[in-house]
């Protein structure tokens, strides 16, 4: 891509050999125990560097699989120091298989199982009010509201106030009361509309309240340490903020009306997105919808206890009735009021669905998370994968929406169906 083609997509710099920005966990990718040929991994592969090649991510990771046994772990591109606005002289940090990202809205699925464990201790009955447990909440005529509204995105509350200053994020205190003051736009539960940060806020609260401890505490005690995790918190240590890859606003400016969906949902354009995210005090902070930071493993880790039933090498993290709970559909398939597209949830997943959706073709059984847009996060029962894809770049439409797709219809074909009596157990 020329230097005038790149200025005008905002693009980032794309070397000539791959193999020179390519970073492989060789030791991680056991294809042949899972019964996967190199052709299949090599694929996928292909797709990825179809990706990075647009231009828009600067940098990729990529974590498949299958069968319990990871088939794919690479990484492709910079952690920071190539971004479209880069210096030429910037110093360029390579992106490998263990530089934490940040997940941002993949982080929902992952707080929301925290929810439902809770509902398996006993703590929390996801009918109720959420102002069983925080009275303060029902102000404004938000009473009704209940845990799993806010968990299915139908909780009436679906972004903070537009003057709201951005500084607002990582003032919890400031921000529960703005959310507790704000009037619902509807309390029934009958409309979908994606709660991009608020309900986040209002599921920790829930959390605090009946456990008297932390969220960041709970995460850390019932699924980072019981899986070994090495990040996966919210926000990331002041003394690894140097470690966290860098976010970048890439692709054209979105114009009318896509520029309107995107301050819906976001509270601000794609320019105001890519500095708040790169903020030390959004990156320090606790925000549950997200910033949960970690690596593409990881989150794949995290998709294949839930494939597993709640199972990690051996070790019980939660039921598997909890996970079914946790990906059960709720609701039909309806125009999300926020994103103005046709969604399916569960409380707390976003799902597939067939003949197609948003996890590929034929994928019903699947359930997952996108990250601002790109990231792709998502297990399908039916194939029995687990797959992660995390990039760094913030684009929002263009010339790299075809090889999205492609990297899921890639997948996808890649690992048809199997047999019913082969599949996870959650997939009955």
């Amino acid at each position: 891509m020329n230097r005038l083609a790149r200025r005008a997509l905002h693009t980032c710099q794309i070397p000539g050999d791959l193999d020179a920005v390519t970073f492989r966990d060789a030791v991680g990718e056991n294809p042949e125990a899972a019964g996967v040929s190199e052709q299949t991994v090599e694929a996928i592969w292909r797709s990825v560097q179809g990706l990075y090649r647009t231009g828009v991510h600067p940098g990729i990771q990529i974590s498949v699989r299958h069968r319990g046994e990871q088939v794919l772990h690479r990484a492709i591109g910079h952690a920071a120091g190539n971004g479209p606005n880069d210096p030429p002289n910037a110093v360029r940090v390579p992106m490998t298989t263990d530089t934490p990202i940040c997940y941002f809205s993949a982080s929902k699925a992952v707080t929301a199982l925290l929810i439902h464990m809770l509902a398996e201790q006993g703590l929390v009955n996801l009918m109720d009010p959420v102002s069983y447990y925080c009275p303060e909440f029902a102000s404004g005529g938000k009473r009704t509201i209940t845990v799993h509204q806010i968990l299915s995105h139908r909780g009436g509350i679906p972004a903070i106030p537009r003057e709201t200053p951005i500084d607002v994020l990582w003032d919890s205190d400031e921000i529960w009361r703005l959310l507790c003051a704000a009037r619902p736009v509807e309390v029934d539960g009958a409309k979908v509309a994606y709660h991009a940060i608020t309900g986040g806020f209002v599921l920790q609260r829930v959390l605090e309240s009946v456990t008297g401890d932390t969220i960041e505490n709970y995460l850390d005690r019932h699924l980072r340490q019981p899986m070994g995790m090495k990040w996966f918190t919210y926000g990331i240590a002041p003394e690894h903020l140097n470690d966290l890859a860098s976010n970048y606003a890439t692709g054209p400016t979105p114009r009318f009306p896509v520029s309107w969906i995107v301050n819906r949902a976001l509270g601000g354009d794609i320019r105001t997105v890519e500095r708040v995210t790169n903020d030390p005090r959004f990156q320090e902070a606790v925000i549950p919808a997200g910033n949960l930071c970690g690596t593409a493993e990881e989150m794949s880790r995290f998709f294949q206890m839930m494939l597993n039933g709640g199972l990690w090498n051996g070790r019980r993290v939660c039921s598997e009735l909890t996970i079914r709970r946790a990906i059960q559909q709720f609701g039909s398939l309806q125009i999300d009021r926020t994103m103005m597209v046709p969604m399916r949830f569960s409380a707390g997943m976003m799902l597939g669905g067939n003949p197609v959706g948003l996890w590929g073709q034929q994928s019903r059984f699947a359930f997952g998370h996108i990250g601002l847009i790109n990231k792709l996060c998502w297990a399908d029962a039916a194939r029995d994968i687990s797959v992660s894809l995390l990039n760094t770049g913030i684009p929002i439409v263009g010339h790299h929406l075809p090889a999205l797709a492609r990297f899921v219809y890639t997948v996808c074909d890649r690992f048809p169906l199997i047999p019913e009596h082969r599949r996870p157990m959650i997939a009955a």
